[in-house]
Order: structure tokens, then sequence, then C-alpha cells
């Protein structure tokens, strides 16, 4: 594996730290009376991941389909925008989890990208997103170097340093548990390992934000009820951006974790961001 790359954006080395505990990190289940938020409702931390799921059955055949609808296309930049940073190499072997990508937007560009010795893990607790994405791998003839696994990214069913690579995209705030999740990307991944994040942020530019606040909370949820009959869904998509953390409050996360040399690549005046980091 080379050594991480320079980007434009700002690279922040994190202070020195012993590595995270990891089994004491997994070992701890979840607290029956703990809460967490989904989109603006406050929740019993054991229900956020049933609620998110039946969200993603709804949608699962439109996913796509809405994703180009919501953002004009742009999704497709911002994703080849990630790949480019995954850079997988051409000529050697190489070995990509892409978890919360049941569709295989982002699994398929990996593959492309990289040589004949990639090979990608999609990893998504719902079935549904997971039938679609086997379904286009099938007809994008790329089922012998991408494999699809129905699991949970608090419970990565992986051994340890497993992983060159790890990427999650638009799928990190549905996580009920994020710092759990996050420690297992770190556990996963070998040593010079890459995670890089894609997700909407709440830090847009101050002239986009009322125009992208006013799109997020009327257009969007009225598209996805014309589009998939389904308001309430759509409308919980647009609640759990707000309620994702800042960039600095993210990347701090990513520390926590054990990653180092962490960066935020804003994209599209701070609609979204790449939130990379590496274990060295």
């Amino acid at each position: 594996m080379t050594r991480p790359p320079r980007y434009d954006a700002p690279r922040h080395d994190a202070p020195d730290f012993d590595a995270p505990d990891l089994d004491a990190a997994n070992a701890i289940p979840p607290d029956a009376d703990e809460t967490t938020h989904f989109g603006y409702e406050d929740v019993r931390l054991g229900e956020k991941q049933g609620r998110v799921d039946d969200v993603f059955h709804k949608v699962a055949r439109r996913y796509d389909l809405m994703n180009d609808l919501m953002s004009g296309g742009l999704h497709r930049l911002w994703k080849d925008r990630l790949v480019a940073m995954v850079n997988p190499p051409k000529r050697l072997g190489f070995d990509h989890l892409d978890v919360a990508g049941g569709t295989g937007d982002v699994a398929f560009r990996i593959a492309r990208a990289g040589g004949d010795r990639t090979r990608v893990t999609v990893l998504d607790i719902n079935a549904d997103m997971l039938q679609v994405g086997r379904d286009r791998a099938a007809k994008a003839r790329l089922t012998d170097r991408v494999e699809f696994v129905e699991a949970n990214a608090e419970e990565l069913p992986f051994e340890a340093s497993r992983y060159d690579a790890y990427t999650v995209a638009f799928g990190i705030r549905n996580v009920p548990r994020i710092q759990v999740a996050l420690t297992e990307a770190y556990r996963v991944l070998r040593r010079g390992g890459h995670f890089l994040c894609l997700e909407f942020s709440p830090d847009v530019l101050p002239l986009l934000d009322r125009v992208y606040e006013t799109y997020s909370f009327k257009v969007i949820p009225w598209i996805g009820e014309r589009v998939t009959g389904d308001r309430e869904s759509y409308q919980y998509l647009v609640e759990s951006i707000r309620k994702f953390p800042g960039a600095a409050a993210f990347e701090g996360q990513l520390r926590a974790a054990g990653f180092r040399q962490t960066q935020v690549v804003p994209l599209s005046g701070g609609i979204v961001a790449i939130h990379s980091g590496w274990k060295l």
C-alpha cells in the first residue's frame, strides 16, 4: 500500500494516543433506555435500526432513480470523486469494503476503476437493497469481482486487517451507534488502509443554506411522494442530514476510533463532504 497521497483540502494530524480497545468498544450492548434520533424524533437506541430498515425496504427499488432526481445527477460526480480518492491500483491485488452500499453504485465504480485483482465486498443491513445490487451486478457482469453481504456496520463479520480500503456513501448517518461503526471500520482495515465517508453535511455555505433548506424540506419529500408514493421516508432522510454532526465533530469521532491524517473535503458548497482517515 502506498503512503497516503496529498490532497488540496487541509489534513489534520491526530494527537498521539493509544489505539482504541476494539473488543471493549464492541462488547458494550445498547442500553435499553439509551436514546438516539430518528430524523427529528427521539427514539430508543434499539428502535432506530428497525425503523431505518423499514425506510430502505420502501425505497430500495427506486433508490438510484431518486438519487438522480433529488441531486440533479450530482451524486454521480460526488461518487466519482470518492472513487478517485480511493484510487484502487490497476496491477495489484486490492480488497475493498463498501458499507451501506446495497445497490452497488459505489462498488461497481471501484471494481471498474481497479484492475482485475480488485475485489469489492458490499455490506448492507437491508436485504431489499442488496437484491437490487445483486441484480445490477449480474447485468453488469461483475459477479466475479463484487460480492454482497447482509450484516450490520456495527458488527462486521470479517477478521481484523482484511481490507485495503473502506467506503460508506450516504449511509453512516443512518447507523444508530456511529462511533461503534467507525471502530469496526478501523478493526477490519489493514495498516495503511484508507477510510472514506461521503455524506451530506450540515456545514453548507451561508449563501446556499436557505435555498438548500427550502429545497430539502419542501421539494425532496414532494418528489418522493410523486415518484414513489412515500413522502414520509424522504422526510426522514432530509431530517437525518440535519442531525448529522458537523465536519469538526465527525473528524473527532474518526480520531477517537484511531484514524490518523484525517481530512475533510467539502463539495458543492458544503452540501456534501468526503471525510478521510488512515490506519497507520
